[in-house]
């Protein structure tokens, strides 16, 4: 069970996450300053960089932390549930909006996708993001392993339901960007066509 102390630091990181994410799609990244993030979550730029070293960092932190619930999340699902329903009810568990998102909401749907495309494509952005998802994807191998008796540091199967996992969530997410559909709706349809083997479409 998570401490009071260690709950208060998990809602800080996800509340400059958060503010970080919304200065962005909403300025811009070269209009953001550490400074404008820390005061919209109402903490010092100390403690800004107490937790992340960069923007960047902080933007992509939101996508590593979620992923690393997923993971915990999974390895508490029902032991007798199927793996990739599992899966799919631990992904859609951690895409609720937390209370920093209830406290600050996002804007217009169209104009926050528009942003977030922009957001995305800021080179320190997409490193920063490709590390969090190489970190996330040990932890979701980890938990894959333990649900199915495999070891990640020696069988292919939990790194590779691991690698599946992060490429539906990445093409869920950049869906949502293009056409504003619900990010579960769109989780929920990629993982029932995976666990259905990835059929052709009908004509």
């Amino acid at each position: 069970m998570v401490g009071l102390r260690e709950r208060k630091k998990q809602e800080t990181r996800a509340a400059l996450s958060w503010a970080a994410i919304r200065l962005i799609v909403e300025r811009g990244y070269d209009r953001v300053l550490v400074e404008d993030i820390a005061n919209e979550a109402g903490v010092s730029p100390r403690t800004f960089n107490n937790y992340f070293g960069s923007k960047a960092e902080a933007v992509a932190s939101r996508h590593l932390d979620r992923l690393l619930r997923m993971a915990d999340t999974l390895r508490e699902r029902p032991a007798g549930e199927p793996l990739w329903e599992a899966i799919t009810h631990a992904m859609i568990e951690e895409h609720r909006p937390g209370p920093e998102v209830r406290a600050h909401p996002r804007g217009d749907r169209d104009v926050w996708t528009a942003g977030l495309r922009l957001m995305f494509e800021v080179p320190a952005i997409q490193a920063a993001t490709l590390r969090a998802g190489a970190q996330a994807a040990e932890a979701v191998a980890a938990a894959v392993g333990a649900r199915t008796g495999t070891d990640p540091a020696t069988d292919m199967y939990p790194n590779l339901v691991a690698a599946t996992v992060l490429a539906a969530q990445d093409l869920a997410s950049k869906t949502f960007m293009v056409t504003g559909q619900s990010i579960n709706v769109l989780i929920a349809d990629a993982m029932r066509q995976i666990a259905a083997g990835l059929p052709p479409p009908k004509p």
